[in-house]
């Protein structure tokens, strides 16, 4: 679960960052739902889940209802799992998991309703997608793997085009300051094709690895589910 740390401190990073900026206005993170579309469905049959998170540098406004922002997500789009025991030492077993990954980034362009309570919203997206396998080997009583490697990876461009809703939790939605909503999105992102590997394309004979990877293009629909804030606390 590296690349899982890995994104979720860039996302406190980015926030921190940004939350010192005078235009930078909401943030959100989302538990996030990956469906392959098209030929990656033709290779991959099962969905992808993850987090997702979101920094709308500048937000809809009553006199500009435009903003943009910056998108990043992770999903695990497979993974296996077995028992092996520890080199040299036949009576201690430890567990070998393998995760099929999906890391996408965009600039996002918004066009939403700029007040109200109620706020629907569209939004257009282009960036890329990063696809590796990893493997990574811990003991059976302890989740924090002490060995891994990346055993397959590729790159793609990434674009597409989605819609969503955000509702009033909390805060006063004249002013901003404060408020918290709940973000319920879509999003169907078109993916150029990728080369990468799919749940039971590593084959172990003995020492020896082999791979039979997969060439696709990579369209998903991902689904969200969230919260956005502000971050202007202080106007």
């Amino acid at each position: 679960m590296k690349a899982l740390r890995y994104t979720s401190s860039l996302i406190i990073v980015l926030l921190f960052i940004f939350s010192n900026l005078s235009n930078a206005q909401q943030a959100g993170i989302n538990l996030s739902l990956a469906i392959p579309q098209g030929e990656f469905s033709d290779q991959v049959d099962n969905l992808g889940g993850g987090l997702s998170g979101e920094l709308m540098i500048l937000s809809p406004k009553t006199k500009a209802p435009f903003g943009f922002g910056l998108n990043l997500g992770y999903y695990i789009y497979g993974s296996e799992g077995r028992s092996e025991p520890l080199y040299n030492i036949p009576e201690v077993f430890v567990r070998v998991n393998r995760t099929n990954n999906l890391v996408n980034f965009h600039l996002v362009f918004e066009l939403g309703l700029p007040a109200g309570r109620i706020r629907p919203y569209l939004q257009g997206l282009f960036g890329g997608e990063y696809l590796y396998t990893e493997t990574s080997v811990n003991s059976e009583s302890d989740q924090n793997p002490f060995a891994s490697s990346t055993n397959y990876h590729d790159w793609a461009w990434s674009y597409g085009a989605g819609g969503g809703i955000l509702i009033l939790l909390s805060g006063d939605p004249v002013t901003e300051i404060g408020t918290i909503y709940l973000d319920l999105k879509g999003r169907y992102l078109f993916g150029s094709e990728a080369v990468y590997l799919r749940e039971g394309d590593v084959e172990v004979i003995g020492q020896q690895v082999r791979y039979y990877p997969s060439r696709s293009k990579t369209d998903i629909l991902t689904l969200h589910a969230g919260i956005r804030m502000a971050l202007n606390f202080d106007k």
